[in-house]
């Protein structure tokens, strides 16, 4: 039996957005102080959730974390979806999140 259009796989996808004058600003000025940068911590997430908003249908995804000195986010939505915000306004790359292991073995 196939998953429902509502209960299909969810991955976590990394989201990288375009070049944004506000953010650069933003990001250049927040060493100065901690206000700028709490100013840039909430106009990144604003923005991220803006665009998941107008982008995909309420309730089918999960946004992780915005990362501030990227410009970037992390979200957990399906394969489809991913191929919509790749095609969205003010997105430059979304990819797959991918599992690194490390081993810990050493060889002597």
């Amino acid at each position: 039996m196939g998953l429902s259009r509502t209960a299909r796989a969810t991955e976590v996808f990394l989201v990288l957005m375009e070049f944004d004058e506000e953010y650069e600003r933003l990001k250049a000025d927040r060493s100065c102080c901690r206000r700028t940068a709490r100013e840039l911590e909430i106009y990144v997430s604003n923005k991220h959730d803006t665009l998941l908003q107008r982008t995909l249908e309420p309730g089918s995804y999960k946004k992780r974390f915005s990362w501030v000195i990227i410009d970037g986010f992390a979200v957990e939505i399906t394969a489809d979806q991913a191929d919509v915000l790749r095609s969205a306004d003010g997105v430059r790359v979304v990819e797959k999140d991918q599992e690194l292991k490390v081993s810990m073995s050493s060889s002597s």
